[in-house]
């Protein structure tokens, strides 16, 4: 590991030895730091891993009962009905943070329905279940996009912190030591020349 080009004095010992005890405990605290963000990101996956499945296989219901209602009753009539609000929604879109990474946060609120937005005879009953069962799938399919988004960006932070402790783990702690034994060695060696000479002059005076 290559040292730092300084000047082997005391004073840049001193110096060397405090941003040492630093680079130590800005590691510490960037590994445990990391090592929680990777608990709070395994959770996160697991809750978008179970999401990701109920949803899916809600909307693989639905869609079958979709292709059950278009075979009895007339195509336009129920793309019309899936196309017309049934009530209105409302997103409350905010940040939270986990491990200090702002992720986002949003919460969906629907207003009371006043029943189904088209006329009972134009509409059999399975287009009927299929359009409440639509409507109960958005709050889940922004849940889901909100728990995605999140595991991405603390991914993307893990990433960044294990760079960081990489980097201070294998490159500048490394060359701090190194730089500061290079620099205790020229002193221990200049203190053992200064010792010579002064036993050489003690010598001739005596």
């Amino acid at each position: 590991m290559a040292r730092l080009n300084v000047n082997p004095t005391r004073m840049e010992l001193k110096k060397l030895n405090g941003r040492l005890a630093t680079a130590v405990r800005g590691h510490k605290l960037l590994k445990d730091k990391s090592d929680e963000m990777v608990r709070q990101f395994t959770v996160l996956l697991r809750e978008n891993k179970r999401l990701r499945e109920e949803v899916e296989r809600e909307i693989g219901e639905t869609l079958r009962q979709f292709s059950v209602a278009r075979t009895v009753t007339a195509p336009y009539s129920v793309e019309t009905a899936f196309v017309m609000p049934a009530a209105e929604v409302k997103a409350e879109c905010g940040v939270t943070t986990v491990m200090g990474v702002e992720v986002p946060e949003i919460k969906v609120t629907e207003g009371e329905p006043e029943g189904l937005p088209y006329a009972y005879s134009e509409i059999t009953s399975e287009a009927d279940f299929c359009v409440q069962r639509a409507e109960k799938l958005l709050p889940k399919m922004v849940e889901l996009a909100t728990v995605e988004k999140s595991v991405r960006m603390l991914a993307a932070e893990i990433e960044r912190n294990k760079r960081r402790v990489n980097a201070l783990e294998y490159v500048m702690i490394p060359q701090l030591e190194e730089t500061i034994k290079y620099i205790r060695s020229k002193l221990d060696e200049n203190e053992r020349a200064a010792l010579v000479r002064l036993m050489k002059v003690k010598s001739k005076i005596t």
